[in-house]
């Protein structure tokens, strides 16, 4: 082979190689940054973007000489900044990028420490080929082919590690992700300018020089893989942690919420029963009032009565006490906000439900509402609640007037809305309280329904009635 062949098949090598590398970075953003309900034009829009940017700058890399690391930096920046077309966070960008190239070192630095052995091996046959170019252009292939396909396998198990799903990063989790990749990045093309040293007419190998670096490098650059990849799932566990953390947080607080609210109920009976045994004393007074005609005296006794007796008395009547309280609560609140409130709930005859069960639904979903009509700087605000039973069924409906767009998790279904608790961490109520409301749901085989039309946010729970034990 001349050596003008050997140069064009060196360069069509070079590019066989940059698309193929593009297509591996392209299938590994792919679970990123598309959602199954997305149409198939958006999804190859963003995959093609992905795919030009990588191709198109390692090209011109390629054709003007440029340092493969800076053609990496370029890209990393390039897609950060299209994060928004691709659908994808910027931090989250950024870590998908550095870990693919991360991945890409650690492939590099194995295959070529196995070429260089299989060099050795085969060194004999090898120099019975017509020409060294030749050697040189297989060998290549071969490295090349085995590197993709080793790309392709650490980037498959390292996206089943994040489960394929996007990850809300903050600047220390970034960092605290990205420490191990860079640190790769870093020691990998530091050793891949070393491999290969051209003085002159001579060649200089690292692992002659070195011979101990044969086993070394593949080592060092697995275990910089076994590191990031801990790394990730050990934020992972993390993660999971804090959800269950900050689950347990709202269920303390919704628990302490429904506690306070029974003790209301209580007080209120309570009170109702004191009212009940003084009424004897009233109906006394009142005939004594009568009986010397003093019927003005009489009638502001009568008046004072009826004022105290208002205090026991709730404008929505459920036929529960427990959602009596709640409701009739919710809807005060609403008032104070001019917040439209119009309730159709009853409580189920059966005795297959649970009112604390119950309670837990309508005050997760009020809560819900009125946090979504606060949110509302105009339009008409309103929430609608209903509930009523079909057979063995009981159906509790909430509807209510927001703005905005809704965010769902891809894993549960359920909204996201993000809060703050005491302790200043980020957590999301709205989604949290909504799975509660589902958890809630399936005790009794059931299902919530959520929909978003218009201006207007629709929860539906259905709940089958329990049998006796």
């Amino acid at each position: 082979m001349s050596e003008t062949g050997f140069m064009l098949l060196q360069s069509i090598e070079s590019g066989m190689e940059i698309i193929l590398y593009a297509v591996c970075m392209t299938a590994f953003f792919y679970p990123f940054m598309t959602e199954e309900t997305e149409w198939r034009t958006v999804k190859l829009r963003k995959s093609f973007m992905v795919f030009l940017v990588h191709v198109s700058i390692y090209l011109i890399g390629m054709a003007a000489s440029v340092y493969s690391w800076l053609c990496m930096v370029i890209v990393i920046i390039l897609l950060v900044a299209a994060s928004q077309f691709i659908g994808v966070d910027k931090k989250f960008t950024f870590f998908l990028s550095i870990l693919f190239f991360s991945v890409q070192n650690i492939s590099s630095l194995i295959l070529e420490s196995m070429y260089y052995v299989f060099l050795m091996t085969f060194s004999d046959d090898i120099m019975e080929i017509n020409s060294i170019y030749d050697s040189i252009i297989i060998g290549n292939f071969i490295v090349m082919a085995m590197q993709i396909v080793s790309l392709f396998t650490m980037l498959c198990f390292a996206g089943k590690k994040m489960q394929n799903k996007k990850m809300k990063l903050h600047r220390k989790e970034l960092c605290y992700l990205c420490i191990t990749p860079i640190i790769d990045i870093l020691f990998g093309n530091i050793i891949l300018q070393m491999f290969f040293i051209v003085k002159g007419n001579t060649f200089f190998l690292l692992y002659e020089q070195y011979p101990l670096l044969i086993g070394l490098v593949p080592l060092t650059a697995a275990l910089f893989y076994i590191g990031t990849m801990i790394t990730i799932m050990s934020y992972q566990a993390m993660i999971k942690l804090q959800e269950e953390k900050n689950k347990y947080f709202v269920e303390q607080q919704q628990f302490q919420a429904i506690r306070e609210r029974m003790e209301e109920v209580e007080q209120f009976y309570h009170g109702i029963s004191r009212m009940r045994h003084e009424m004897k004393n009233h109906l006394t007074n009142i005939k004594g009032l009568a009986g010397s005609g003093n019927y003005g005296e009489m009638e502001r006794y009568i008046a004072q009565m009826d004022e105290s007796m208002n205090m026991f008395e709730f404008s929505v009547k459920t036929g529960n006490a427990v959602t009596d309280v709640i409701v009739n609560d919710k809807q005060k609140a609403a008032y104070k906000q001019g917040i439209q409130f119009k309730s159709e709930f009853r409580y189920p005859v059966s005795d297959g439900y649970n009112s604390y069960d119950v309670g837990i639904i309508i005050n997760n979903l009020l809560q819900n509402a009125l946090e979504a009509c606060e949110r509302m700087e105009t339009g008409k605000k309103y929430i609608l609640l209903s509930g009523r039973q079909k057979k063995r069924f009981f159906i509790i409906d909430v509807r209510n007037s927001f703005v905005g767009e809704v965010m769902f998790d891809r894993n549960t279904n359920l909204p996201l809305s993000a809060k703050e608790n005491t302790t200043g961490e980020a957590i999301s109520l709205h989604g949290i309280g909504l799975s509660n409301v589902k958890r809630e749901a399936d005790k009794y085989l059931g299902n919530v329904d959520i929909k978003v039309k218009k201006n207007e946010f629709r929860v539906t729970v259905l709940l089958q009635e329990r049998r006796k034990e």
